[in-house]
């Protein structure tokens, strides 16, 4: 619609122009003519492009030749002069016509060029920047499949053994001009002579890549190759530092286990070697110093199995209650005297979830002993359980010393102590770690309170699970 106004509007203005001259024809000279035409055929040119103005270049020739060359209104040429006249209308205009074409083409591939270049650039150091080698090559492999208008485009890093149809083309060297048209394209990317990997370019037609597409595959395939070759550098770096970690995380074991197993093993090397103690009472308490040693012991394996990915999740539909009943039933010894409040409400639905029961009764048995051994005697430690949203909420409420407000942060690192904590709580700082990669195994979380009026409120959640009732027996005609 646009196009057809401009040519439209250039055509009106040339017999506008015609239409103002025409009466005065014989005071005008030929020259003066075809020079304001001359004018209108290159507004013509640089508005509508080298077809409308060849257009207005023949009628101009034609409209000097009929109404401004005598005699007037015939088309006839009685004189050289009037040859040279029209000739060199048509010729000037032509070439004004060709070259402003060819000024607007150079001018719209520049404007590409630097386009592509400023893409190359920011895909460059997007390459360079990122994070992880990985997340580059998949923003490369993205950009080129949209550029190229692939149906995918894929960068594998690593010496990857040549598959046909492959054309094998070192980063940084020009493409072939014969590429051949197949739906699949691998090409070698190699850097420094050693392969880093291979990008395939895949269509469900035959692939065109036209000198502009080409060029911006070279210029791609070299910062994939780039990138390719930081993958294993990456992984040998993330390597050393796990090592690093595990022999920090060893260092730590080591500590925190000479000495938590002193404390129980002095008692029970005292126990023992006391005559003054009854067989009954001395083998009571090296009973109580031995459990101590198995609960380190075994938090020890557990925290070791999460830590390497031994442990695995068995999630089935579990009811809330059945987790609390098989928490009371395990912690009767455990309370010592104390009061364990159950907050469960018999009256409504029960409460289903979709855990692991194991692993959740003791991810909640460690968040319970935690609040049984910080709570003054003579305080009951609250159990209840809700639904939040898509979880099932059991909070452990206890009115113990509460957590100060710069550990709150670190209470769930393994191994972790507040400052003035006791030498030996039995634990290790294992207890809330592991409830807390328990949960989170899960789907879940486990996460602090301060209670008010002092103590603490520790709320783990598992996944709930919504049962539909079973439909209702229609009755029988």
């Amino acid at each position: 619609m646009r196009r057809a106004a401009i040519w439209v509007f250039w055509t009106l203005l040339l017999g506008v122009v015609t239409v103002a001259f025409r009466p005065y024809r014989e005071q005008v000279l030929e020259a003066q003519v075809a020079l304001t035409y001359l004018l209108v055929v290159l507004g013509g040119s640089v508005s509508g492009g080298r077809a409308l103005g060849l257009t207005l270049a023949l009628v101009g020739s034609f409209l000097i030749d009929f109404f401004f060359q005598p005699p007037f209104d015939h088309i006839s040429v009685h004189k050289d002069v009037d040859w040279i006249v029209l000739f060199s209308f048509l010729a000037t205009a032509a070439a004004a016509t060709q070259l402003l074409a060819r000024a607007r083409a150079e001018a719209r591939a520049a404007s590409e060029r630097t386009e592509e270049v400023a893409s190359l650039s920011r895909i460059g150091a997007d390459t360079l920047n990122a994070g992880h080698p990985e997340d580059a090559l998949q923003g490369i492999a993205s950009v080129i499949r949209d550029k190229l208008g692939l149906t995918t485009c894929t960068i594998e890093p690593g010496p990857i053994p040549p598959v046909p149809p492959e054309i094998e083309v070192a980063a940084g060297e020009a493409f072939p001009t014969d590429l051949p048209e197949t739906t699949t394209i691998r090409l070698r990317l190699t850097v420094h002579g050693q392969t880093a990997g291979v990008l395939t370019l895949r269509d469900t037609t035959p692939i065109r890549l036209t000198p502009p597409k080409r060029r911006y595959l070279e210029t791609l395939a070299y910062y994939a190759a780039l990138a390719a070759e930081r993958v294993p550098l990456m992984r040998e770096a993330e390597h050393a530092v796990a090592l690093r970690e595990a022999g920090r995380f060893k260092d730590i074991v080591l500590a925190s286990v000479s000495h938590d197993l002193r404390t129980p093993l002095a008692a029970i090397k005292a126990i023992a070697g006391d005559p003054r103690l009854t067989d009954g009472e001395r083998a009571h308490s090296i009973e109580e110093q031995i459990d101590r040693l198995s609960r380190l012991v075994g938090d020890l394996l557990d925290l070791t199995k999460l830590q390497t990915g031994v442990l695995r999740v068995e999630a089935e539909a579990n009811t809330a209650e059945d987790l609390i009943g098989a928490l009371d039933r395990q912690l009767t010894a455990a309370l010592g005297g104390r009061e364990l409040a159950l907050s469960v409400d018999l009256a409504r639905p029960a409460l289903v979830g979709k855990f692991d029961f194991v692993k959740s009764l003791r991810a909640l048995s460690n968040l319970t002993e935690n609040a049984i051994r910080l709570s003054p005697s003579d305080q009951p430690v609250e159990l209840s359980v809700e639904r939040e949203g898509e979880f099932l909420a059991f909070k452990v409420s206890d009115r113990g010393p509460g957590v100060a407000e710069a550990d709150r942060s670190r209470i769930f690192e393994a191994f972790y102590r507040p400052d003035g904590a006791p030498p030996d709580a039995g634990r290790a700082g294992l207890g809330l770690n592991i409830a807390q990669r328990m949960a989170e195994m899960q789907g879940g979380s486990v996460s602090f309170a301060p209670r008010p009026g002092g103590g603490s409120v520790f709320t783990l959640r598992l996944p709930a699970l919504d049962l539909k009732e079973p439909a209702e027996e229609g009755e029988t005609g």
